[in-house]
């Protein structure tokens, strides 16, 4: 897979909310309610990740899930990262209303 131009990187960022740029990774933080949901969530976006068969770096912690993506293969972000982020965002925003 084709590493993406910093302009391409840019525009594909900006369509991501709480989504952001570190070093060659995307990243973004989510706040949960409980240890419980923590987990459960973990859980969601090791599902999607699997799926795809691209594997995110994950920090978690009581209330928290950091998500870091890029494409080790590729030496930088790709198309997949984006697409990986995309999902992981309507799945954690959906269990997060309940």
């Amino acid at each position: 897979m084709e590493r993406l131009s910093e302009d391409q990187i840019k525009e594909k960022l900006s369509k991501l909310e709480g989504w952001s740029l570190e070093g060659s990774y995307i990243v973004r933080e989510f706040q949960t309610k409980n240890w419980k949901t923590t987990i459960f969530v973990v859980n969601a976006i090791a599902s999607l990740a699997e799926a795809m068969w691209h594997h995110p770096d994950l920090e978690v912690g009581f209330k928290r899930i950091k998500v870091k993506l890029t494409t080790h293969e590729a030496g930088g972000l790709t198309e997949k990262d984006f697409k990986l982020a995309e999902e992981i965002e309507r799945t954690v925003r959906e269990i997060l209303k309940h």
